[in-house]
This record gives structure tokens, sequence and C-alpha cells, in this order.
């Protein structure tokens, strides 16, 4: 079933966390995202119809904003017992599919996900230069089941004005997604 995220109000602060990459490298954290202009945190899936329409635009979105500064973080939630597509090794093959070439992240506990208040797969959270919510929202109108092409035209008017140094104005597009699949007893209060 397709959810919308929650919006988070703007202005949230980021939250830190700290998660282990799902390649096996070193784990990743908010502050490695250093001083770059803007830090983009993505919760995923591999299985999600709704991440798999968008998947290859979202890598090719993410690698030009990179060049601008824009540090952009993937995460992994699903409960893996239950959808084991999600799983590290999975994620690892769905980066190669899809040209990701930031850090995919697994939250094998969820508690980032609760943290970031995600919903759906996917899930977009833009944050500012001071790490403060400037958006959450749609990365376009491409879904499962219509042709609008997939070019992340949403999520960069919203870059662009992040990187700019102004204000996104609403009302945001929500996100559409497959529902975070949460452990039995994580799921959000």
């Amino acid at each position: 079933m397709a959810i919308n995220s929650f919006m988070v109000p703007l202005g949230t602060p980021a939250p830190d966390f700290t998660l282990p990459a799902a390649d096996g490298g070193k784990p990743f954290s908010l502050a490695d995202t250093g001083d770059a202009a803007a830090v983009l945190v993505v919760f995923l899936s591999n299985h999600c119809p709704y991440v798999r329409r968008i998947e290859t635009a979202l890598g090719a979105v993410t690698a030009e904003y990179a060049a601008r500064g824009v540090a952009t973080v993937g995460i992994g939630s699903n409960d893996i017992d239950r959808y084991p597509d999600d799983d590290a090794e999975h994620l690892v093959e769905q980066a190669g599919r899809a040209g990701f070439t930031f850090p995919y992240l697994v939250d094998e506990t969820q508690e980032v996900a609760l943290a970031y208040r995600a919903a759906c797969t996917p899930d977009f959270f833009l944050y500012d230069a001071a790490r403060r919510l400037a958006y959450r929202g749609e990365f376009d109108g491409a879904r499962p089941r219509n042709d609008v092409p997939s070019n992340g035209a949403t999520l960069r008017a919203a870059l662009d004005l992040v990187l700019a140094g102004e204000p996104v104005p609403e009302p945001h597009t929500p996100s559409l997604g497959c529902g975070v699949k949460w452990r039995p007893g994580n799921e959000p209060g």
C-alpha cells in the first residue's frame, strides 16, 4: 500500500546518526558530511516499485549535485527478516544498478528512520548548510503506473533554492511510496 511522507516541520534539525555502510565499509555519520552546502538524506529500499521507478534518475541527480556541494546519504531501514530483498547485499546490488555514488547505509534497528520520521520509500529530507530541514517531499511526478519522466524536477528545484540560500516555498508535494517495513513494535506512534 502506498503512503505519503509525514511532512516533518521545516526548520527541524537533522537528527544525528552513525550507521554501517551496506558495502561493509566504515560506518558513516551525519558529521561525515562535513561542511557540505546541503545534505540530502533519502530513505530507500531495493524492492519498492516507487524507488525502482526513480532510482537511475536519483543516481544521476545526486552525482550532478555532489559536484555543487550537496552530500547525499541513502538509508535502508526496512525489516530485512520479512523483506530480505532489502538486506545489505541487495542494497549494494541496487547501488550498482542505479549508479548511486553516495554512502548507502543500513539502519537495522530502525532508530534513524524513527528519528527522521521516515514514512515511505523513497522519502527525501533536504537540509541546508545549518542542517535545518529546508525541503521534504517528492523527487518528481514519476510513479510506477504513469509515463511522467523521472528527472528529479521537483527535488532539483528545491536543491537549487537551498544552494542559493533561499527558502523552498510551500506547499511541498509529499513523497509517495511503499510504507517503511517496520519491525513489529517499531511502528511510529
